[in-house]
């Protein structure tokens, strides 16, 4: 069992866990530097500059630069500084340099010509610089240009390293943050809280979650902006319990850190990666009696955190009421409808958006196709894959091709699914091809399977769930000979396989089971409810459906194997723990099998029970016997 339960205790300066709070993260020693032959001074040198207009006459000059919107305004500006000599004056330069280089022009030709004419540039002027390239398509510039400021013996200030940091957050470059960090340590900034936040983003982007914690433990004031770095950094490395786990922390402790609406929005993401319902429910209470219900941005992330966690209706409600609507609210929608099968919905919606004049973008037509994907509506595809460019104008990419090739497939059209990804005129990714090995196994093509994965081992992107679904493609023909094959070439290998796992939220905890799982404080009830329901399932007519048991076993032993599937312990502690008429919410990170779908839908009718599970690809809502894939998954 794993519990969503408070990761902190009641004073947050003295109860962050040790991994979040590792005092001396770094030492300089430990870390690569920047060459340079710098002798940094103590004192920031603008010091010594004017940073204060002179006059009136400066003020108006002032202003007027900070007025422009147009370039040929700056450019007259431009002009008359430089007949008149203000651009010498330091504080007209810099003005008229953060004009150039920063919102709204952000022209980065134009504003690295005029640095470049600068005799001796100033550490505020290098910092307007390293910012602007930090926002850049071209951020490692900003990474060279605050060497450069070091080699010239202008001293950084702790905004230079935050803006230098950011940098290479936007390209990932963990090395270089470690030389910044050096410079940190070494010029003695590690008690600039603003930047040692940043600077945990960096680790946190770069997947360093405990270089990150230990940042984290060392910012001297910590605050709502530090604990929602943190929150992120949980979220991206995987720790989404622990994401959640620190709103109840936040809410608790009494410095000030109450979650704003950036936590939200970060706990509404965790909430849909986890299935995470109940908590979730508790985040759209939050944000209602906080003010922040109105909110654009939050509205759409809880329409797809509904979406994700199996309350489509709820998702709908939120649309619904929302004052404004925009491209992405609609995208939500549309993709909230496609997930759970309900493509004429989302052909609707799509339409209705257009009828409103919302034009749609690249992720709103991979909903629509998605839509059509998991409906079979193949002529629909056809039809809105070639309006995407005709009509609006949208150049198909690798997810549209990839709907495109996963409805295909499934209708048992590989052939053109094959040539589509030869003549696509996209190189040809590792989750393209993915696709269409996962439509080889539903349609038992085991020699374009073998090709599949031919593929996949020239890109050198093939995993252990790739050798998986051929296995499966073996044992669903019955060529048994072949499945010792592959599985002596994955033991000669080292491939491992990653094991079903299943979550139930109940009551704020999310419970987690494994195949044959015994971890869980329930397992003798679990396990005696499970042979209960399958007793009761097999006098409806459930039998086993033993072409999901990939090992060459007799009937009985397949039968055996099978009883136990994760989604199968997660549903019998549901039934277990849940009064009658509840309905059961299951999170699965593999594909369903098709013996545990059978299960369910059986369960269904026999215990009265609507049962939602979501595997990786789509949501089944079972009730009454009846799924809403209606067999097409």
């Amino acid at each position: 069992m794993t519990a969503i339960s408070p990761i902190f205790r009641s004073s947050l300066s003295n109860s962050i866990p040790r991994r979040f709070l590792s005092s001396h993260a770094f030492s300089t020693a430990s870390l690569p530097c920047l060459d340079s032959a710098e002798s940094p001074s103590t004192t920031f040198s603008d010091d010594r500059r004017r940073l204060q207009p002179r006059d009136e006459s400066e003020n108006q000059l002032i202003s007027l630069i900070k007025s422009c919107f147009k370039k040929t305004q700056l450019l007259q500006i431009h002009a008359h500084i430089i007949r008149t000599s203000l651009i010498r004056e330091h504080f007209i330069c810099l003005q008229f340099l953060s004009r150039v280089a920063l919102s709204p022009f952000h022209d980065m030709g134009y504003s690295s010509r005029i640095f470049s004419r600068i005799m001796n540039p100033s550490g505020s002027q290098f910092n307007v610089m390293i910012r602007a390239y930090s926002m850049s398509d071209s951020p490692e510039e900003g990474f060279y240009l605050y060497r450069e400021m070091r080699r010239r013996g202008v001293p950084p200030n702790p905004l230079s390293s935050s803006f230098v940091i950011k940098s290479c957050t936007k390209i990932s470059s963990l090395m270089g943050g470690l030389q910044i960090h050096g410079r940190i340590l070494r010029d003695g900034h590690q008690s600039d809280s603003v930047l040692l936040t940043t600077l945990m983003d960096l680790y946190s982007c770069c997947e360093k979650f405990e270089e990150a914690c230990k940042v984290f433990g060392d910012i001297p004031q910590r605050d709502t902006v530090s604990l929602n770095v943190l929150i992120s950094c949980c979220i991206r490395n995987r720790r989404t319990r622990d994401a959640l786990g620190l709103f109840d922390t936040m809410q608790r402790t009494a410095d000030g850190f109450e979650p704003d609406d950036v936590t939200c929005l970060l706990l509404l993401q965790a909430c849909a990666n986890l299935g995470a319902l109940e908590f979730g429910e508790r985040i759209h209470s939050y944000i209602e009696e906080h003010g922040y219900g109105g909110a654009l941005n939050l509205c759409n992330s809880l329409i797809a955190m509904y979406s994700r966690c199996g309350r489509l209706e709820k998702a709908c409600s939120v649309f619904k009421r929302m004052d404004e609507r925009n491209v992405v609210s609609w995208s939500a929608m549309i993709s909230g409808f496609a997930m759970h099968g309900y493509g004429r919905e989302a052909i609707e919606a799509f339409e209705q958006m257009q009828q409103l004049g919302v034009s749609p973008d690249d992720q709103t037509l991979t909903g629509v196709l998605s839509a059509c994907s998991h409906c079979g509506l193949i002529d629909e595809g056809w039809m809105f894959f070639d309006r995407m460019y005709k009509v609006f104008g949208i150049k198909p990419n690798i997810h549209h091709y990839g709907c495109m090739v996963d409805l295909l497939g499934r209708a048992g059209l590989l052939d053109q699914a094959y040539q589509l990804i030869t003549l696509m005129g996209i190189r040809p990714d590792s989750t393209i091809w993915r696709t269409l090995l996962g439509a080889c196994r539903i349609h038992r093509h085991a020699t374009l399977g073998e090709r599949v994965i031919g593929h996949l081992i020239e890109l050198k992107a093939q995993e252990a769930g790739d050798y998986v679904l051929l296995l499966n493609i073996y044992s669903s023909v019955g060529n048994w000979d072949k499945v010792a094959e592959l599985r002596k070439f994955m033991k000669e290998k080292g491939i491992q396989t990653s094991p079903g796992c299943s979550t139930i939220e109940l009551k704020g905890k999310v419970h987690e089971f494994v195949v044959d799982d015994f971890s869980h404080p329930r397992t003798d009830e679990i396990y005696e409810m499970l042979d209960e329901i399958g007793k009761q399932l097999k006098i409806a007519g459930y039998v086993a459906e033993l072409s999901s048991e990939l090992h060459n076993l007799d009937a009985e032993e397949k039968g055996y194997r099978l009883s136990y599937h994760s989604e199968k312990l997660a549903i019998a502690f549901g039934v277990l723990a849940t009064a009658p008429g509840t309905t059961i919410r299951v999170s699965k990170n593999l594909r369903i099998c098709v013996d545990c779908h059978n299960f369910a839908k059986i369960l269904s009718d026999v215990y009265n029970r609507d049962v939602v599970i979501r595997d990786r690809t789509r949501f089944h809502h079972f009730r009454e016997g009846r799924c809403s894939c209606n067999g097409y998954w």
